[in-house]
């Protein structure tokens, strides 16, 4: 007889067993450790930068260090092979969390060290690396973490172990950090989050580790007959590695200059015009070209042409990295592809879409409320980041409860128009909240908050937050289940990490002209701006539905008259 699965620990039970056993409370430490540079990165680093009177166009080319998590499945293959001299010996998984935790000190320590008034280019040099060695500590966790389960530590538990280290981690690089700066100074505060990650390299080196192996059935099934010629597909991945290379160079290459000193009398460019200019040109070099050499491989593969006619067995170092390479970049886009046909432009339209309209601003939140709105570092501390979490987990719960009781597509296109209005209400509270107040005082919100002790002011940001982290809790969730839905069994995990990168790919990019933007035409008319823009996730959405409508209707098996 079947055992039906134990139900899976929540809250305070879920960080009894996190510390039961040695994996899941290095798991816990690892959740944390992934956690802390991300919000301090991607939202707390901001609240310093507007506090020393950063211009918004600089915190927005700033805040593209995190198109390092977008990218980071590109590295993901070095990641995977390389053994690293000296490290080596700590264990496969270990050795490059170690290497990046002491990179993440190091960086952090050099924020600490740096006045970013003064030298905002070597301040912003620590920030590149301390994000590309996060996103590069989130690849080789994510390994660890399926490398290591078991049966005591199965991967679902893990994975929620690391979530809850994860949101702990974003309570500490947001509320606490924002606390203490107000009480110690920003470089005092950052030398203390490098104390915390310090600690974690003692978990890490106490945490087990896996033998290194060798190619998954994936990379086997590269030399299977009929499988594309290695010589074909080193063309197609010398095309997609070329593309991918000059859409980071265009990027790095801007932001560097954008970010050094000019001599007198000269001008920054305008991070408009770039974004303007270069930006689809960007987007088409890392999605639409991938998508025609996917269509190419396919066409190739389905006529017969350069393909292998036996079983191919060579293998070596070089070998073994350009078909990581290949599974990587290549091969999730020409199974979608080939799987969905001309759909999978509704799809990547979808995808590239969905979390414009909140991505494009969320790094200027902090700018927005400390600067603009004048709250103090507490007030923020405790709406955006403690209140502003219990909403988050409230709109991912309410996702859950929407996808089994409306469906997919029905809760997929409320998290598109939800975040919309969001962008409304934040609109609102940049002109002072005329609205925010009589919708409150009409449902009794004000009145309930009031009860806390909360004064008018303080509840305006409380409704505008609980609106905005409701909406983008239940479009997370929508999204992460949608993404789950149409990726492959077969590439379960090398199209998720591509699909979930290029969802944040044009938002990141929007970010530069948003900063610019709130310069030159203040909040509430960019709010608006960005609320228009998640129009276009709308219609995407629409299509996708009337899309997977239509395959439904096809498959029904249709009546015979007998």
């Amino acid at each position: 007889m079947a055992s039906t699965a134990a139900p899976r620990p929540k809250g305070w039970r879920l960080l009894r067993v996190a510390l039961s056993n040695r994996k899941s409370g290095t798991m816990l430490g690892f959740g944390f450790a992934s956690g802390l540079p991300y919000a301090l990165l991607i939202g707390t680093l901001n609240a310093w930068l507007g506090e020393a009177k950063v211009d918004l166009a600089t915190i927005g080319v700033l805040s593209w260090i995190g198109l390092s998590y977008s990218f980071k499945f590109l590295w993901s293959p070095l990641v995977d092979r390389l053994a690293l001299p000296g490290l080596g010996t700590l264990g496969r998984r270990k050795s490059w969390i170690v290497l990046c935790q002491i990179v993440l000190v190091l960086a952090f320590a050099g924020l600490a060290a740096t006045d970013p008034v003064h030298a905002i280019g070597t301040f912003a040099l620590f920030a590149f690396l301390a994000a590309l060695a996060s996103a590069t500590q989130d690849v080789a966790i994510d390994a660890w973490r399926i490398d290591v389960a078991d049966e005591i530590a199965p991967v679902e538990l893990l994975s929620s172990i690391y979530q809850f280290g994860y949101r702990i981690a974003s309570i500490v690089g947001g509320a606490l950090a924002l606390v203490l700066a107000g009480r110690l100074g920003w470089p005092l505060v950052y030398l203390l989050m490098a104390g915390f990650i310090a600690l974690i390299v003692i978990v890490t080196l106490r945490a087990p580790d896996t033998p290194r192996g060798g190619q998954g059935a994936l990379y086997a099934a590269l030399g299977e007959a009929g499988a594309l010629d290695p010589r074909a597909r080193a063309v197609a991945l010398i095309v997609v590695g070329l593309s991918w290379a000059w859409a980071i160079g265009t990027i790095a290459h801007f932001m560097i200059g954008m970010l050094s000193p000019l001599p007198p009398g000269q001008k920054h460019p305008s991070v408009g015009d770039f974004t303007r200019t270069m930006a689809p040109w960007i987007v088409a070099a890392t999605v639409a070209v991938p998508l025609i050499v996917a269509a190419v491989t396919n066409a190739l593969k389905a006529r017969g042409m350069a393909v292998l006619t036996g079983p191919d067995t060579r293998k070596g170092a070089v070998r073994n990295a350009a078909d990581h390479l290949y599974v990587a970049l290549v091969s999730p886009l020409a199974e979608l592809s080939g799987r969905l046909g001309w759909g999978v432009l509704v799809v990547i339209g979808m995808i590239l879409t969905y979390t414009l309209c909140y991505n494009i601003w969320s790094s200027f939140a902090f700018p927005f409320y400390l600067e603009y709105l004048h709250y103090t570092k507490d007030e923020v501390a405790f709406a955006s980041k403690l209140f502003g979490i219990f909403m988050t987990i409230a709109g991912i719960s309410l996702g859950g409860f929407l996808f089994l009781r409306l469906g997919r597509m029905p809760t997929i296109l409320i998290g598109a128009v939800l975040p919309v209005l969001g962008n409304f209400v934040y609109a609102d509270l940049a002109e002072g909240a005329v609205h925010i107040d009589a919708v409150g005082s009409a449902i009794g919100l004000k009145a309930l908050f009031g009860l806390f002790g909360f004064d008018e002011r303080m509840i305006r940001l409380l409704l505008a937050i609980s609106f905005e982290n409701v909406s983008t809790g239940i479009a997370g969730a929508a999204f992460v289940a949608y993404l789950s839905g149409i990726v492959s069994k077969n590439y379960t995990a090398v199209q998720y990490a591509l699909l979930s990168s290029l969802t944040f790919l044009i938002g990141s990019l929007g970010r530069g002209i948003a900063g610019e933007a709130f310069d030159l035409y203040g909040y509430a008319t960019v709010f608006r701006w960005t609320a228009a823009a998640g129009g276009v996730a709308v219609v995407f959405v629409l299509l996708e539905w009337l899309r997977t409508g239509r395959e439904i209707k096809l498959s029904e098996p249709t009546g015979q008259i007998g």
